[in-house]
């Protein structure tokens, strides 16, 4: 299969600016496009997707997810995590500390206290091998090696993207360890249903549906305190579907230690591993939709509480509140509340993943 992405595109990137080498690996830019023509964008520099061209009501298309348009951007980007993969252990683990077979490890510090998202060189920032299997699908391949940012084991991983003629962009994620270890991996895509733009909108007016009773209170280093909440009479409900910014500041402990939502719901599940309906957001004036589903117990919710009005591709910026994240995952700092659901991956053992993202409109 040849890479397209040379040729006219409609999120208009260039496949040579995402091209270099890092370490005696080639970064490139692939495009996967769907029978409606609407369009993904990927670079294998940390899994970025870098676009996602979708239509609205009227069919006007626009990208909804934040990137950057060339590899230098994406590799110092002011938010590291800006819509990658992430691994090995998404999300914090407190103090960077755990333990595992009666043996103590310490991991990178890249959070405050914490370790974040892998840590400074984590998924994030790796070249991953690419490989185009057809025009809707794309396998991205690391192989993260034994003791890299303090974690046991050697660890494979393969993250395939596709993306559907229903819009639908699907992630299915196989690992495997020839050592016990400890594994959390999601995609942190920040979403922008209005479209990136300069500024682009804040997210107070998406209407947010989340299929979760229940939700991690966290401290305020935001490391789970150990106790899940229920989330009624709370500004975490979002069982009927709300507008985010309803309560995004209220006065919640909280809310306050998120400064705004960056808390993992607990997702409603029949059983254990089944793929279900996590999320959904609707952005009204375009009247774009997304759904969310996954077979993972949780997913991290936040909502971009950081961003300083940073630039990004063509020009656009991303202010705070930009951008929402539906982390699909295990819980943050599960090693030290063995009460959560396990993340650890036996040798012989292979985890499984799978995520969709389903794009659509109502008017």
């Amino acid at each position: 299969m040849t890479n397209t992405a040379e040729n006219v595109n409609l999120c208009g990137l260039n496949r040579k600016d995402f091209q270099t080498t890092i370490n005696g690996k080639k970064t490139d830019l692939y495009i996967l496009r769907n029978r409606k023509g609407y369009e993904v964008a990927i670079t294998n520099y940390g899994g970025a997707i870098v676009a996602i061209m979708v239509p609205d009501k009227d069919g006007n298309v626009a990208n909804v997810i934040q990137g950057h348009d060339n590899i230098q951007d994406v590799i110092n980007s002011p938010e590291p995590f800006l819509s990658t993969l992430i691994g090995r252990y998404g999300n914090r683990i407190c103090k960077g500390q755990f333990t595992l077979n009666k043996k103590e490890y310490q991991l990178a510090i890249n959070n405050g206290p914490n370790a974040l998202h892998g840590g400074p060189t984590g998924f994030h920032a790796r070249v991953w091998e690419a490989r185009q299997m057809g025009p809707r699908s794309l396998a991205l391949h690391y192989v993260s090696a034994y003791g890299e940012e303090g974690f046991t084991g050697e660890f494979r991983v393969t993250v395939e993207f596709t993306f559907t003629d229903d819009n639908e962009l699907i992630l299915e994620y196989l690992a495997c360890t020839n050592k016990k270890t400890i594994m959390n991996l999601t995609h942190h895509g920040f979403f922008s249903l209005a479209g990136i733009a300069n500024p682009t909108p804040t997210i107070d007016n998406l209407v947010c549906e989340i299929n979760a009773d229940y939700y991690i209170p966290i401290d305020v280093n935001s490391i789970p305190t150990g106790e899940i909440r229920f989330v009624k009479d709370t500004p975490f409900d979002f069982r009927t579907p709300k507008e985010v910014g309803r309560d995004i500041d209220a006065d919640d402990e909280q809310i306050k230690n998120g400064e705004g939502y960056d808390h993992c719901f607990v997702l409603n599940k029949k059983e254990e591993g089944e793929l279900s309906f996590a999320a959904k957001i609707k952005e009204p004036v375009s009247g774009r939709t997304m759904e969310v589903y996954t077979t993972e117990p949780g997913v991290q919710v936040y909502t971009d509480n950081w961003a300083d009005g940073y630039s990004g591709q063509h020009g656009a910026t991303f202010p705070r509140r930009s951008a929402i994240c539906f982390e699909c995952q295990h819980f943050p700092d599960t090693p030290n509340h063995p009460y959560f659901p396990s993340v650890v991956l036996e040798p012989g053992e292979q985890y499984k993943q799978k995520t969709i993202y389903k794009f659509g409109v109502e008017k």
